[in-house]
């Protein structure tokens, strides 16, 4: 997601064109604010043999995401006697610590062709470990009663008439396109200038910040556009209606500064540290194999924050329900 962005989801949602990330500064991993990097040391202390040793998975800020490493960190504990730890970290500090040790895997990647062509082509330190089987959709969204009571703003190119109606106190007297948390992968400010819309990009903040003002205001029927994705637990609670953009076309978002398209369709995938591939640790085939689909992913999610359970209860709850598909990654 986005951080899907994504969004965006991009992160999500995710939630997200790769290479559109926020600044983010810090020191090192442990300086990072978020981050967790206490308890057990990454893939290079995996013991060999097929004994599982320590595993770090990076956990990106988006429930989704949240849902994935907890279901592996389930199976692994569980199932192999790995000790995991889980550390909080936005997407490009996480691929940081495949370099230093400190991260052991990314368990939902949304493209980010950047960071591939630096850590895995030119840097080599991390490997792709295959899709997650889940899909991802990042866009601009609107509430079900706006769609309902004015049919044609799902085009952008109706947008400019319906501005006023989201202006808000931050938007400066233009309306408000509202995002998540900075650090999602987004060419929400570029696709408002190069689209010539009368908008501006206000930042929610979170995911969770996001999800609230979709549900407040479909609940009070006042208006909202924003950037959301799929898949999102959320979107089964209030079906949002995306806004079509300029049709996506290969090579249409290159040149972040001219992106002018809609957001691609993402196969979501898995990177992890070269080390931890090569460390005969089965935590990495367990990795390797494990798939699911949107509709897991958004069960887990929802447990966690809908249902209120923790991570770890709702990856017990799904694993023991869902005893099939873990096999079959414990099987490779």
């Amino acid at each position: 997601m986005p951080q899907h962005s994504h969004p965006r989801p991009t992160s999500p949602y995710r939630p997200l064109r790769a290479g559109a990330l926020a600044a983010v500064i810090c020191v090192g991993l442990a300086a990072c604010g978020g981050a967790t990097v206490d308890g057990a040391a990454g893939g290079s202390s995996a013991a060999s043999g097929g004994t599982c040793g320590a595993v770090s998975i990076a956990v990106n800020p988006w429930v989704g995401y949240e849902a994935n490493a907890a279901v592996i960190a389930e199976v692994a504990q569980s199932e192999l006697g790995c000790t995991v730890t889980k550390k909080d970290l936005k997407e490009e500090v996480a691929w940081q610590g495949f370099a230093t040790g400190e991260v052991d895997a990314v368990v939902e990647n949304w493209a980010h062709e950047d960071l591939k062509k630096k850590y895995i082509t030119e840097q080599k330190v991390a490997v792709d470990a295959g899709p997650t089987g889940g899909t991802g959709k990042i866009g601009w969204w609107v509430p079900p009663w706006m769609a309902q009571k004015y049919p044609d703003i799902t085009d952008y190119k109706n947008l400019n008439k319906y501005a006023s109606l989201f202006k808000t106190s931050e938007s400066g007297g233009k309306g408000q396109l509202l995002d998540g948390d900075p650090s999602f992968v987004t060419n929400d400010e570029a696709l408002v200038k190069n689209l010539g819309l009368d908008y501006k990009v206000v930042y929610a903040g979170s995911e969770a910040a996001l999800i609230t003002a979709f549900r407040q205001a479909e609940a009070k029927k006042t208006p909202l556009l924003g950037y959301f994705y799929s898949p999102q637990w959320f979107q089964s609670e209030v079906p949002l209606v995306k806004v079509d953009l300029p049709a996506y076309t290969p090579g249409c978002d290159a040149d972040a500064e001219k992106v002018a398209c809609d957001y691609p369709t993402y196969i979501l995938d898995k990177i992890v540290s070269k080390s931890f591939a090569e460390s005969g640790s089965p935590a990495y085939s367990l990795i390797k194999s494990f798939t699911w689909t949107n509709e897991d992913q958004d069960l887990v999610a929802k447990y966690i924050a809908e249902d209120k359970m923790t991570p770890d209860a709702a990856a017990k709850k799904w694993v023991a329900d869902n005893p099939g598909k873990v096999q079959a990654w414990l099987k490779g």
